[in-house]
């Protein structure tokens, strides 16, 4: 009996000490390096180490934990010591130690302290930045050997800053919250967008090149304006020799303020005396990187080239923002039926409606093996990107693009229109050019 007492008073003051640890844990994982600099600025003592440490955090935390484990562990091996000397059997001994330090290890090491760490982490977290420096350059890299032990242990590549306080463990902490209603689903879903970003490169979310409604250099301002408006887009990238060739942007805005001061000249100058410099970026580059770096050069639209330096595609500042809030509509989209029968015979139908479907619906040949739906039809014959008015006539059967729809403007609904006159004409596409993308005209 009197050699237990000293060995449950060191374990009593183990537990403390593991407490300890975990608070510190809490608390610098709750204090941003932000606060820690406006903690500089005020003056608090301890805010330069603090600083160091949320310059690091992995190294300590890692540290932190390492820390507690040990802790915990020589107490519940000092407790179980203390056990056998006062109880006659084993069993005894044994299942007193692990009530005993299963609840003592529950409430003082994973509640309490991780609760006060949490509650009031800046008071917390200056203190122990103060303690945790030291002892983590006396120990060295031993807390890092360990880590390194556990992976090569570990199935899979490991975390090499260790599991502690990473992206996963936040993910799960997420997670959490919503299961315990503390956060909507919605908004655990852009909370895990957020850290999809820096995983996601400029090529997943822009615009393919087959999209993009373009330009050329010598088209005049009529002409570009009266683009804009069919088109539905505020932002055309303008071309010279080709595609590959954008030599900047016009701008709706721009162009309505030029023909508003200089009527005269809408019909005689050319585009590329109001298009603004065309920012580029390349395909793989991080989207969180982009989205910074749009916020730094104050541009919302961007030219994406590929490996070879061609134009494969344009990306927008509202392609970033669905990554994390979802597909952004217009106001006045509604859910359009895949085929709807008009009192004139004609057929409503939606771009993404199956081409064989609309041919059995018409009881015709659509078949084509290189392209599924009725909106890609309609780009295959009519050569570009699609535009409201655009029209083409394939196997008898007039293809009408309607109203774009959406942010990006795209074609949302097709007219189709049987002629009975022309059902034995070949398979291909004629129809205006007065209102397709590349031959606008100055009326």
């Amino acid at each position: 009996m009197t050699s237990a007492i000293p060995l449950l008073a060191i374990a009593t003051l183990l537990v403390l000490l593991g407490g300890l640890s975990a608070g510190a844990e809490a608390a610098l994982s709750r204090v941003s390096r932000t606060a820690a600099d406006d903690l500089e600025r005020e003056g608090r003592r301890g805010a330069g180490r603090l600083q160091q440490v949320l310059a690091d955090p992995a190294r300590y935390l890692n540290l932190l934990t390492l820390l507690r484990v040990t802790c915990e562990l020589v107490a519940t091996v000092l407790v179980t010591v203390a056990a056998l000397d006062l109880f006659d059997r084993v069993w005894q001994a044994l299942l007193a130690t692990s009530v005993t330090m299963v609840v003592v290890s529950y409430i003082a090491i994973g509640v309490s302290p991780r609760t006060l760490g949490r509650q009031h982490p800046a008071p917390i977290a200056l203190i122990s930045a103060r303690v945790v420096h030291p002892i983590a350059r006396l120990l060295g890299p031993l807390p890092q050997l360990l880590i390194i032990v556990g992976n090569a242990l570990t199935p899979g590549k490991g975390f090499r800053d260790g599991p502690f306080a990473s992206e996963a463990e936040l993910r799960e902490l997420v997670d959490l919250a919503e299961e315990n209603q503390l956060i909507e689903d919605r908004e655990r879903e852009m909370i895990h967008s957020v850290f999809e970003l820096g995983d996601t490169i400029v090529r997943e979310v822009m615009v393919p090149r087959t999209d993009v409604v373009f330009i050329e250099r010598h088209k005049t301002l009529r002409q570009a304006l009266s683009l804009a408006l069919r088109s539905g887009f505020s932002r055309i990238p303008v071309i010279g020799d080709g595609a590959d060739d954008v030599v900047g942007v016009a701008y709706l805005k721009d162009l309505v303020r030029r023909t508003y001061v200089h009527r005269e000249g809408e019909s005689v100058e050319m585009v590329e005396s109001v298009m603004r410099p065309a920012v580029f970026v390349p395909e793989i580059k991080p989207v969180d990187e982009l989205l910074r770096e749009m916020q730094t050069k104050q541009t919302h639209v961007a030219i994406v080239v590929d490996e070879y330096g061609g134009t494969a595609g344009l990306v927008t500042i509202e392609d970033v923002l669905e990554e994390i809030v979802g597909e952004i509509t217009d106001e006045y989209d509604v859910e359009e039926a895949m085929i709807e029968e008009l009192p004139d015979g004609s057929l409503r139908v939606s771009t993404r409606l199956h081409v064989d479907e609309l041919a059995e619906h018409l009881d015709i040949e659509l078949a084509d093996d290189d392209i599924d739906t009725v909106g890609g039809l309609l780009a295959k014959h009519l050569g570009r990107v699609p535009i409201p008015g655009a029209h083409v006539t394939v196997e008898g059967v007039e293809l009408t693009a309607e109203s774009a729809k959406g942010r990006r403007n795209r074609i949302g609904t097709v007219l189709v229109r049987r002629l009975e006159d022309q059902l034995d004409l070949p398979r291909v596409a004629t129809g205006s050019t007065e209102l397709e993308a590349a031959d606008v005209s100055d009326t």
